[in-house]
């Protein structure tokens, strides 16, 4: 059962010790973040892992993966739970016993999609959910792009799998672009409509990945987590 309410859910302000730093990097950072889990997760070094929701089998079983790589390496895999890509990604990380973030675009008393019910019992238990969203807030459109803002100013490097033209993804790789994060993103058919948003980030001078060691030499230079949850 899902079990976060108004009384276990927990509220940081922007001027406690707790708040993320890098979300400072943002123009309009967020006053207060409502989270659920773990919070000492929020000290870890991330790589976000974002695409399209309506992903194909390859590009689900790539994000899997890259997310079992990349938390094997002591990398926290944070998404926005959305459909796809999103969710591949978490439940490749949760599959291995490593912990994950999910940065929700409602409040944290409600899920969304209904279908990842499961999945964010999941991350409740092992990882942290996060919002900036006070709780009892259903969907709305602009609640996303606020989602995918936080997405990546808290990561280190973001990795976009299968994406369209105009899609969130793009949006979360062009936020994280302007906060000086690194971008990545794996090529695909020129004959796929998803594969355009990635070739489109490619061209505009992301690193084309093929494996996960790509990430990895990219990002030797930031430190590993002082300790590793289990």
């Amino acid at each position: 059962m899902y079990t976060p309410n108004r009384s276990n859910i927990v509220q940081i302000q922007r001027n406690t010790p707790e708040y993320p730093v890098r979300l400072l990097d943002l123009c309009d950072p967020p006053d207060s973040l409502y989270i659920y889990g773990d919070i000492r997760l929020l000290d870890l070094p991330m790589i976000a892992i974002v695409g399209a929701r309506a992903a194909s089998p390859e590009g689900m079983a790539t994000a899997h993966y890259f997310a079992q790589a990349l938390a094997t390496e002591g990398y926290l895999i944070v998404s926005g739970m959305a459909k796809g890509i999103d969710g591949a990604a978490h439940r490749g990380a949760l599959g291995l016993g490593q912990s994950t973030i999910a940065v929700c675009g409602t409040g944290l008393d409600l899920v969304y999609p209904r279908e990842h019910l499961d999945l964010a019992q999941a991350i409740g238990s092992r990882g942290l959910l996060v919002s900036e969203f006070v709780p009892g807030l259903g969907p709305k459109a602009w609640h996303f792009p606020r989602r995918n803002r936080i997405i990546a100013a808290l990561s280190l490097g973001i990795l976009v799998i299968e994406a369209a033209e105009r899609s969130g993804s793009l949006i979360t790789a062009r936020l994280g672009c302007e906060l000086g994060r690194e971008i990545f993103a794996i090529p695909g058919s020129i004959q796929k409509p998803l594969s355009r948003g990635c070739h489109q980030l490619l061209q505009q001078g992301a690193k084309l990945v093929q494996c996960p060691q790509d990430i990895l030499e990219e990002l030797t230079n930031y430190s590993k987590p002082a300790f590793k949850l289990i």
